[in-house]
């Protein structure tokens, strides 16, 4: 699994380094991104459907926003 830390990140930039590093990765592979911007949680899954890819989970833990996101075959 890919961390990739998004932290004090504000919107587009979370979505911007995200799809950074999938370019990166193959189909399949797994990537984590840590965010405390909370327009993420809507931001990025919106991303991940229009570009292939799939959200497998999403978590708030101490006003930190995680998604877990499957790559595609984009």
């Amino acid at each position: 699994m890919i961390e990739l830390d998004a932290r004090r990140l504000m919107c587009p930039m979370p979505v911007i380094k995200t799809q950074n590093i999938i370019k990166t990765l193959l189909p399949g592979d797994n990537v984590r991104v840590t965010c405390t911007d909370p327009g993420v949680m809507q931001d990025i899954p919106a991303w991940c459907r229009i570009n292939g890819h799939t959200v497998l989970k999403t978590e708030e833990i101490d006003h930190e926003f995680i998604l877990t996101i499957e790559v595609g075959n984009d």
